[in-house]
């Protein structure tokens, strides 16, 4: 991480550079008008992970800067919430005099919430005892007198949790408010308010939708909640565990009742679609009583393989939001034979960083 270009009065300039990049890395391709979502300019980041530095007494959080090539403290953080900004010196002073707290302690990780809930994990080179236990569960109860706050301590083959290891946000979208369930050590969007337009942008461009939609790698079913409004079902693969356990959380919160989660990973059920293989967790679903017209894809940074870009192609509509723009020129090699691009989306999840998310909806040509 560069923290020398963490500067909110160069955000704007950063941001403008980032669009003409995305914009000329498509310049293969027919592009509409590029839409561009920005971010906070501070305090953008849900989540936050540091390393912890001992030195005699003292202790403080650290990053590695790579423009420097060594070690920065970090009392606070310019990305992170105002919530971990406040939970930061506060933990530190708990730590810094508990001896027992505070020994073999390598790494602390934050995840907080816009609605307030805050997650802080412990992590150790050493195995927690009852002692540990005792004094960490005094560390929540002063911690809790200020903050809505629970704790994980984690060691090898060991997690102890002090009382839930969630939190559960609540985002406003489109003025509606959306709770999701999102679990310590899984993946959640960082950018809680660009989430929240990415969001309300794939709404928007599937709002005049007919019959299903499929999502692949829906995660904790961040969009599938929020799409289900404008389709008549929705149904949705994730592979990992804890995800799925998340998504089915929150079908039951935000009383979504038009949308199955099917634990499987992208590429057998593209298996499945294809009549290649019979899977057991497809068992009593229908696939051939779906009437998908529209789908949705968010896949992880390595981009969809080929079977699966195939099979994204057998449908009129497709929503595709990308991690990484390199492998989704890639896709959409092939993707642009049978489908146009009708919307193209930047969204600043990651200021004063090179990454872009971005987000292209196709239609058949």
């Amino acid at each position: 991480m560069n923290l020398a270009a963490m500067d909110p009065n160069t955000y704007d300039a950063q941001l403008e550079e980032k669009r003409i990049k995305l914009e000329n890395i498509f310049t293969d391709f027919d592009t509409p008008n590029l839409e561009v979502f920005s971010s906070e300019q501070a305090h953008y980041r849900m989540r936050a992970e540091f390393r912890i530095w001992h030195d005699g007494e003292d202790m403080y959080y650290y990053m590695f800067d790579k423009a420097l090539n060594s070690k920065v403290r970090c009392d606070q953080f310019l990305p992170a919430s105002k919530l971990i900004n406040e939970m930061m010196p506060a933990l530190i002073a708990e730590l810094k005099p508990n001896p027992l707290l505070r020994h073999r302690l390598f790494q602390i990780d934050f995840l907080s919430t816009l609605s307030g809930e805050i997650l802080v994990s412990l992590l150790y080179h050493k195995q927690l005892d009852e002692q540990w236990e005792t004094e960490a569960k005094s560390l929540k109860e002063r911690l809790a007198s200020k903050f809505n706050v629970n704790i994980i301590g984690r060691a090898r083959k060991q997690k102890l949790i002090f009382d839930k290891d969630f939190v559960v946000e609540s985002l406003q979208v489109n003025g509606e408010q959306l709770q999701y369930h999102q679990i310590e050590n899984s993946f959640t969007q960082p950018n809680g308010k660009v989430s929240v337009k990415m969001l309300e942008w794939a709404i928007d461009v599937t709002k005049n939708s007919s019959g299903d939609l499929l999502e692949l790698y829906c995660g904790n079913g961040n969009f599938s909640i929020a799409l289900a409004q404008n389709f008549d079902r929705v149904l949705a693969t994730e592979l990992a565990k804890p995800s799925v356990e998340s998504a089915q959380y929150n079908i039951k919160i935000n009383k979504i009742d038009n949308l199955q989660i099917i634990r499987m990973s992208a590429e057998d059920f593209t298996d499945a679609m294809a009549k290649k293989r019979s899977f057991r967790r497809l068992e009593g679903i229908d696939l051939d009583s779906y009437n998908c017209n529209t789908i949705f894809v968010d896949p992880p940074r390595a981009g969809m393989d080929p079977d699966t870009v195939k099979l994204v192609q057998g449908y009129e509509r497709i929503v595709y939001i990308s991690c990484n723009p390199n492998t989704l020129i890639d896709n959409l090699v092939e993707l642009s034979k049978t489908h146009k691009i009708t919307r193209f989306a930047l969204f600043d999840q990651f200021p004063y960083t090179d990454h872009m998310e971005s987000g292209v909806f196709l239609e058949r040509k």
